[in-house]
């Protein structure tokens, strides 16, 4: 029996990209207008249980991943299509791309950017296909198996993964739906899982190389420090190594662009009291903080705002960022907590 939706683990976009239909919300989303703030005086007219519904809008918004458009980003997304563009034409060895770094610093919003950057093209170059599958995405579960890999592959276009189906069966399924769908771009996340040093691991990674093989499509990885893993030594990982060009992610220094983040991600905030400002002269409070992870600034940031909004106070302070309990890495970076003179 097919995994059900509900016992898929949630993203963190809140929604479930490993499926189909996620991923097509996510595309919907990134599209629409983003939601627009009632006037204070608008605001106070409103009835209780309107108010009621305008807060949840705005805490649903503030709790969604909000991306920027970092310089990583920017420079995954380039590589990609640069890489689509020029497999269009190959019939074997197609190049891929890894996105490798450290936990926590932007690997999977650069991934999935790249997946919509191609998804939107698609769309423009093939207009009322809606037949097509630009993208897939899929995450490599812990101590992976080739019939694992298989059925990420199968529950993300929702085919049957039964218990009788064997891993010959989803592959040619998987298969025979991408080539019809057209899918152009495979992502696959938390490739770290993978290690060619155990048998398992190697027959997962040749499994993946074999629906490279078979689909059509430019494959993009993503994962926690791959060229300090396993999945690149021995001759498996010579001819990854040899196909895929790699895009480093890494911790923000204090510098031009983190300060454009912080004020992106300000500019971004619905909330009737807070003073546009304000978190741009924290910005080297919140670098301090954050050590410079994209993930941690996001999640300070985003956390903040809720509890403004809950609180009734809509705005963010000093005192409400130190309120946001942070990663068990950032508190190991600062044991002792911030003082005003780590501002």
């Amino acid at each position: 029996m097919s995994t059900p939706l509900a016992d898929q683990p949630e993203d963190e976009f809140g929604r479930y990209l490993t499926a189909l239909s996620g991923w097509r919300e996510f595309i919907a989303e990134a599209i629409s207008e983003p939601m627009a703030m009632v006037t204070q005086d608008e605001y106070n007219a409103l009835t209780k249980e309107d108010r009621y519904q305008y807060d949840e809008d705005r805490l649903d918004q503030h709790a969604r991943l909000q991306v920027v458009a970092t310089s990583t980003v920017r420079h995954t997304v380039t590589c990609g299509r640069r890489l689509v563009i020029l497999n269009r034409g190959a019939t074997s060895a197609r190049r891929g791309l890894i996105v490798t770094g450290p936990a926590n610093t932007g690997k999977t919003i650069a991934l999935t950017q790249l997946g919509l950057a191609h998804e939107l093209q698609d769309r423009r170059r093939h207009p009322g296909q809606d037949e097509r599958i630009p993208v897939i995405y899929i995450t490599v579960p812990p101590a992976a198996t080739p019939r694992m890999i298989a059925a990420e592959f199968a529950r993300f276009l929702g085919l049957p993964v039964l218990r009788s189906s064997n891993i010959t069966d989803l592959t040619e399924a998987v298969v025979g739906v991408c080539t019809k769908a057209r899918t152009g771009l495979v992502l696959v996340d938390e490739i770290h899982n993978i290690s060619l040093h155990t048998r398992t691991g190697a027959e997962a990674s040749d499994t993946l190389k074999y629906f490279s093989e078979r689909i059509p499509a430019t494959f993009a990885y993503a994962g926690i420090d791959i060229e300090g893993s396993g999945l690149l030594s021995g001759t498996r990982g010579d001819q990854i190594a040899a196909r895929f060009t790699s895009v480093a992610t890494h911790p923000f220094p204090y510098n031009k662009e983190w300060k454009g983040l912080v004020a992106q991600m300000e500019a971004n905030l619905l909330l009737h009291e807070h003073t546009r400002g304000t978190l741009t002269r924290l910005d080297r409070f919140l670098h301090t903080r954050t050590g410079g992870m994209i993930g941690t600034l996001s999640h300070q940031l985003r956390g903040a705002a809720v509890d403004a909004i809950l609180t009734g106070a809509e705005k963010i302070t000093k005192p409400g960022l130190l309120a946001v309990d942070l990663d068990i890495a950032s508190r190991r970076r600062h044991p002792g907590g911030l003082s005003d003179a780590d501002e």
